[in-house]
């Protein structure tokens, strides 16, 4: 009799959960990210999410919330600490970012305080000047940096994103001593400060340096990735092709994740449904538009990302 009860019991939280997920969503879903509007991650969010109400998807609407400072570090430390865990609070993660920030401390989060839903985006970093800078190469850059140490000023994202871990890559490889500003409000605030002239030069993404230069407000100096971009910068060569030991370790990889203790039956149908929600043709053409490289992983691909990661930037922050 006691197996017999204990097997119902199994079977009655089962349904109840089966139940739940074939329910899921009734209400529109939050999304937290934690940058600034108008940097690429939030650009990128309303496009990828856009679709998110249509029947072929979640069929409720996803409204984006900006929870920016710290580089990412607010955002991600309430998502882990106060977030709810129902499912209708969904967050933004980039990748090195939050491992790397919690690989050097003093934050409450880490890989495994989140469970990874799917990726949309794979944006990398790179150096960019002002539209009139004297500089038009990364050997420009460096002879300056030579000449003048720590005077040349850059700015990026924060500290311990993907602009700084390029940043500490490229004066390693150069062998110089620059300044690296980080800016309050993410890369927007960042590419701001170098179409401002407030400093020489900055790490930005991809993307939003893609759309910068097509305003014709700056130049792109170099890639920090194994190959060049050949859809959106076939002109731009690497770090590498420039005589800079400067790896792919600063790619920012872009997707969804939720809290931890999200309910597994919620989180199965997240992962089901999201990935194709990102293939829609009217989210890839709004991400070629803006410059936005797309790079679609699955759940099961995310989870061996961030442990890859995690074990690639153990080693080199270490070495920087």
């Amino acid at each position: 009799m006691r197996n017999l009860l204990a097997g119902l019991a199994i079977t009655l939280v089962g349904l109840t959960g089966n139940a739940f997920a074939a329910d899921y969503p009734e209400r529109p879903i939050m999304l937290m990210v934690s940058y600034g509007a108008g940097g690429a991650t939030d650009f990128q969010a309303r496009i990828v999410t856009m679709t998110a109400g249509n029947e072929d998807a979640l069929g409720m609407p996803i409204a984006i919330i900006n929870k920016p400072g710290a580089g990412g570090r607010v955002g991600w430390n309430w998502f882990a600490k106060d977030a709810d865990s129902d499912g209708y609070t969904l967050g933004a993660y980039n990748i090195p970012h939050f491992i790397a920030q919690s690989i050097k401390g003093g934050v409450q989060y880490n890989k495994d305080s989140f469970e990874p839903i799917a990726n949309w985006g794979a944006d990398p970093a790179v150096f960019i000047v002002g539209k009139d800078s004297p500089f038009n190469s990364m050997a420009d850059v460096v002879a300056y940096a030579k000449a003048n140490p720590g005077k040349l000023t850059y700015s990026g994202a924060g500290l311990f994103v993907g602009h700084h871990i390029a940043a500490l890559q490229i004066e390693k490889a150069a062998d110089v001593k620059m300044q690296y500003i980080p800016t309050k409000g993410g890369g927007a605030a960042a590419m701001k400060s170098v179409i401002a002239g407030d400093v020489l030069g900055g790490i930005n993404n991809l993307s939003d340096a893609y759309r910068a230069r097509e305003a014709g407000n700056v130049k792109i100096l170099g890639v920090a990735d194994l190959n060049r971009n050949e859809e959106f910068l076939p002109d731009v060569p690497t770090m590498m092709e420039q005589g800079l030991d400067v790896d792919n370790s600063s790619v920012n990889f872009r997707g969804i994740m939720v809290p931890k203790g999200t309910p597994p039956e919620i989180i199965d149908k997240l992962a089901t449904t999201v990935p194709e929600m990102f293939k829609n043709k009217r989210v890839a053409g709004k991400m070629n538009a803006g410059g936005s490289p797309m790079h679609i992983m699955t759940r099961e691909q995310v989870q061996k990302l961030w442990k890859e990661r995690e074990e690639t930037l153990n080693d080199l922050l270490q070495g920087l």
